[in-house]
């Protein structure tokens, strides 16, 4: 049996780079020494960013302001990308938008924005980036979806749908990517102390503590808590995993508590 012969040092894509759980990936894949193409819509905070881990860990790292409801721009930064590290070997889809919405609140300019986001940006980086991808051995993809994959949430139906449709999507792609050795996983996070999650619950007296109640491990997750679960499927160590679905939520989608 031939041995396997993974390239562990390839440069990763990591989309919604500055904040939250991207930022979090960010800086958990640095101190693992992967080269880091740090995507972000505010190009000043990803230079910032990429200097930043640059500099502590000693890892080749860019930083590029690229819109990824764009699609040329989704184009343009994985170009930017491959000029920066070379070839890439790596991407994790963390950017996102939460539409928070009623169906009667819901309008098509909404659904659109979450979808492209959310959902079709990670498409089309990957087949910007295929040929990268096939070239390194190891390549692995991770997107960041959500327990409201599973759940559904009744504020934002775009949102859910987003999420559920990249573990579909995953499954479907996992199969042709298969044939080039290429892994492709999802994260589901549950409730996550991001600023996104932070910002919402200012607005809503007791729902921090109505989350902690029902969670069996009795509070919010950490955006490291996260980006480890990333980096362990980007890794050699997740090297027979592909299509799917790692569900980091701290006990939430099988409790039963009130």
């Amino acid at each position: 049996m031939a041995k396997l012969t993974y390239s562990p040092s390839t440069p990763v894509i990591i989309t919604g780079a500055c904040s939250g759980i991207g930022r979090a990936c960010a800086e958990v894949l640095a101190e693992a020494g992967r080269p880091l193409a740090l995507w972000d819509l505010d190009p000043a905070s990803a230079d910032s960013l990429a200097a930043g881990l640059q500099q502590q860990h000693g890892i080749r790292c860019v930083g590029l302001g690229v819109d990824v409801a764009d699609l040329e721009a989704i184009a343009a930064g994985v170009n930017a990308s491959r000029e920066a590290l070379g070839t890439l070997g790596g991407l994790v889809h963390s950017a996102g938008v939460s539409g928070v919405s009623t169906l009667e609140q819901l309008s098509p300019q909404t659904w659109q924005q979450v979808l492209d986001i959310n959902l079709r940006a990670q498409v089309f980086i990957l087949q910007a980036m295929l040929d990268d991808l096939k070239a390194s051995p190891g390549a692995a993809v991770v997107g960041i979806a959500s327990i409201n994959a599973t759940l559904g949430n009744r504020m934002n139906p775009s949102y859910s749908a987003s999420k559920g449709g990249m573990l579909a999507v995953n499954r479907a792609l996992a199969d042709e990517l298969a044939d080039s050795g290429i892994r492709i996983n999802a994260v589901s996070p549950g409730q996550i102390a991001t600023p996104m999650l932070l910002q919402g619950l200012e607005h809503a007296p007791g729902q921090k503590e109505a989350f902690e109640r029902h969670i069996l491990l009795g509070r919010l997750g950490q955006p490291r808590e996260i980006a480890t679960a990333v980096r362990f499927l980007l890794s050699d160590d997740a090297s027979y995993i592909t299509a799917t679905e790692l569900v980091v939520d701290g006990g939430n989608l099988s409790s039963q508590r009130g």
